[in-house]
């Protein structure tokens, strides 16, 4: 919540202002530092992008058990915050692996590869490691159309982007800066995916475990 944001409470409720303090938050986060290990540390702020309805609430009340014990809370799986961190890092992890996984690239006509994806958590910062080491030598774009923003990567720089999409249909239409070569990748791609298939050894319910449907409109065989 930035400073000056409000959160609405019931009609008999009453309203509670909640204001962003640096300081404050610097304080904290010096005090997590002195508790708990980096790893730890990393896994609250992991734990707070995955923006699950009112997970906060399960954060802070990590957050409080660190400070209201003199021993490290870490491995300390008696606690339901302690279970429930924990929880949400297997599915901040998951998600990311699904990402490394499905993620397609298009070749756009200024040579940059450009992906979409829809992840149900914000693994998007999660993934900017495994593919400036996966493609140090292509310029990429992989953007979030859930969240509205991206990461680009120039050869040198990872940075965050906003694209703004109002002069075609949706973020996923780039078929018009496609290079020439793309649409035939695509086409032989899609002929490999049919060809390695075997109808025989048909298995919907798995294949639909392995790779959940709602991914497969960013997938090139299955478009």
């Amino acid at each position: 919540m930035q400073k000056g944001d409000v959160q609405t409470a019931g009609m008999f409720e009453d309203t509670l202002k909640v204001t962003t303090s640096p300081d404050y938050a610097s304080r904290v986060l010096k005090g997590l530092r002195k508790k708990l290990s980096p790893n730890s540390v990393q896994r609250i702020y992991i734990a707070h992008m995955a923006e699950m309805v009112n997970e906060d609430n399960n954060i802070v009340g990590y957050i409080r058990y660190v400070f209201d014990n003199t021993e490290n809370i870490e491995d300390d799986y008696g606690n339901r915050y302690v279970i429930r961190l924990s929880e949400v890092i297997r599915m901040m992890w998951r998600e990311r692996h699904r990402m490394e996984a499905f993620i397609r690239f298009q070749k756009l006509q200024d040579e940059t590869y450009y992906a979409v994806i829809e992840p149900d958590f914000n693994v998007l910062p999660l993934l900017i490691k495994h593919f400036r080491n996966r493609y140090t030598d292509q310029k990429f774009i992989i953007y979030d159309i859930k969240r509205n923003y991206g990461i680009y990567y120039d050869l040198h720089d990872t940075e965050f982007i906003n694209l703004d999409f109002s002069n075609v249909a949706k973020p996923t239409d780039t078929i018009a800066a496609y290079t020439e070569e793309e649409a035939i990748y695509q086409h032989l791609w899609k002929n490999y995916f049919q060809s390695v298939n075997i109808a025989a050894r048909k298995n919907t319910r798995l294949h639909v475990r392995h790779i959940p449907k709602r991914y497969w409109k960013h997938l090139t065989e299955k478009i």
